[in-house]
């Protein structure tokens, strides 16, 4: 009997034995993809690895797999995943983990590791991976489409940074590194630098991409056609809600080119003390800046609409009619579900509610178009109905053609124009004959006269066909 327990005692003891020297081999594992191109959309992948014997290891035994660094080295082994233990008992085993979202580089490696017993198998082959956490297009140089630079000098092309729509900027992601190109057709580049940043010195069209190796992406910029200054360069200013934009969404960005200094104007007129490379606004008009490049300036300009939509009117301001004819007035517009109201002398016109009028009578008129849908906006466009010949009692000698409607053109009697055959003759004060007709339409001066420091002064010469000759001087004021 005591044999017996004897024989059982070192049974249990060589089992154990056993069992605590026992190992196993991993092997290599094989990779269920070429690349890993990871995003917050999409980051699942499969390992499959072989162990032996598949008895070796015990109930508490968990897997590892540990990824490398971008060279393949496991230096620095980052565990990316673990199961639970005892989860995995036979052999093959396919595991599903997740990458880092770290992850830029083109050799990584993994190998798999168990805990009971402690084996580790040899790294997998390289692969490139990348976590692709801004994969949609961003811009550069403020979205504006063109830039200058001086002769001798550079242009800096940079990343737009703010992240607030319609802009995500890869700039928020300190992960990201960045890959600029050159435009060699329309189909091809020629990569230039790496860098958040380009110094441009030489004349075509750029754009950068987030680097994401050989993963396709969605994550690159606008381009930019860089030229040198004088060598029919142009540039222009972007506005951040587009043109023409809805003035009710707040006002938009206006931004010009990279440059030393600033100097805005709206319509003409320079707004004071607004020096920066952009400047904000809601109200429409011609919004212009001077660049300072250093060596060499720079002017760009933008039209820019508030209302939303576009629409134009087909007449001039100020239309001259003969008694009979009538004039037709029509609107395009490309305002969502427009509607048209028409108005003369301030009263609207009932009835009148298409893109189209047509009237004969003497007045001021104006066509307001409201956008109903999407942005609510309206915009107005204004003309004058004229007599071409209205009857006035004297010759008048004043004329002031600022576009006010009141005495922009000399109105002579309609005993003299076109239709009595009479000649009107107009002479500058150094004899040169201006105007000579046989068929005055009321219309001096049609252009713009040239001002020096005094209001100029002409003569005329009226020659009725039966009548006496009338003589007599014109002052041109502003």
């Amino acid at each position: 009997m005591m044999k017996s327990s004897k024989f059982i005692q070192i049974f249990i003891f060589l089992f154990f034995a056993k069992v605590c020297n026992a190992q196993i081999v991993i092997s290599k594992p094989n990779l269920g993809f070429t690349q890993a191109c990871a995003s917050p959309s999409f980051n699942s992948y499969n390992v499959t690895f072989t162990f032996s014997p598949d008895t070796g290891i015990t109930a508490s035994n968990q897997f590892i797999i540990e990824l490398s660094d971008e060279t393949g080295s496991f230096a620095s082994a980052e565990v990316i995943h673990t199961t639970s233990a005892g989860s995995v008992t036979a052999s093959p085993a396919t595991l599903n983990f997740m990458f880092p979202t770290t992850i830029a580089g083109g050799a990584y490696k993994i190998r798999i590791k168990s805990t009971s017993p402690a084996a580790t198998s040899t790294g997998s082959d390289a692969f490139p991976a990348y976590y692709k956490e801004q994969d949609e297009p961003f811009t550069i140089n403020n979205l504006i489409s063109t830039a200058v630079y001086c002769a001798g000098e550079t242009y800096t092309l940079t990343i737009d940074n703010p992240g607030t729509p319609p802009n995500n900027s890869p700039l928020q992601y300190p992960n990201l590194s960045f890959n600029w190109f050159r435009e060699t057709s329309e189909t091809t580049s020629v990569f230039v630098a790496s860098g958040e940043s380009l110094e441009v010195s030489e004349s075509g069209t750029y754009f950068v991409e987030t680097d994401y190796g050989s993963c396709t992406s969605n994550s690159f910029s606008n381009r930019v056609a860089v030229s040198q200054s004088g060598s029919g360069s142009t540039t222009s200013i972007s506005s951040s809600l587009g043109n023409p934009y809805c003035s009710g969404d707040g006002p938009t960005r206006l931004s010009a080119i990279n440059g030393s200094s600033y100097k805005w104007f709206k319509d003409g007129v320079e707004i004071t003390g607004v020096t920066t490379q952009m400047y904000e606004t809601n109200e429409s008009g011609l919004y212009s800046v001077e660049i300072n490049l250093g060596n060499c300036l720079e002017t760009s300009t933008i039209d820019l609409n508030a209302e939303g939509f576009s629409s134009s009117i087909d007449v001039p301001e100020n239309n001259f009619l003969d008694e009979g004819e009538t004039l037709d007035v029509a609107v395009t517009t490309d305002a969502i579900n427009p509607e048209f109201n028409w108005y003369k002398d301030g009263i609207l016109i009932s009835g009148e509610i298409n893109n189209s009028f047509t009237s004969s009578e003497m007045g001021s008129y104006s066509v307001v178009v409201t956008q109903t849908s999407g942005c609510l906006a309206s915009s107005e466009h204004i003309f004058n109905i004229l007599d071409a010949f209205p009857s006035v009692a004297k010759i008048p000698n004043i004329v002031s053609p600022n576009g006010d409607s009141v005495n922009d053109t000399w109105i002579i009697p309609q005993e003299y124009v076109s239709g009595t055959n009479t000649e009107v003759i107009i002479i500058s004060s150094q004899g040169k004959i201006v105007l000579q007709t046989k068929d005055y339409q009321n219309n001096w001066p049609e252009n713009q006269l040239e001002f020096k420091s005094i209001n100029p002064v002409f003569y005329y010469i009226i020659r009725p066909e039966n009548k006496k000759e009338q003589k007599g001087s014109i002052t041109v004021i502003k």
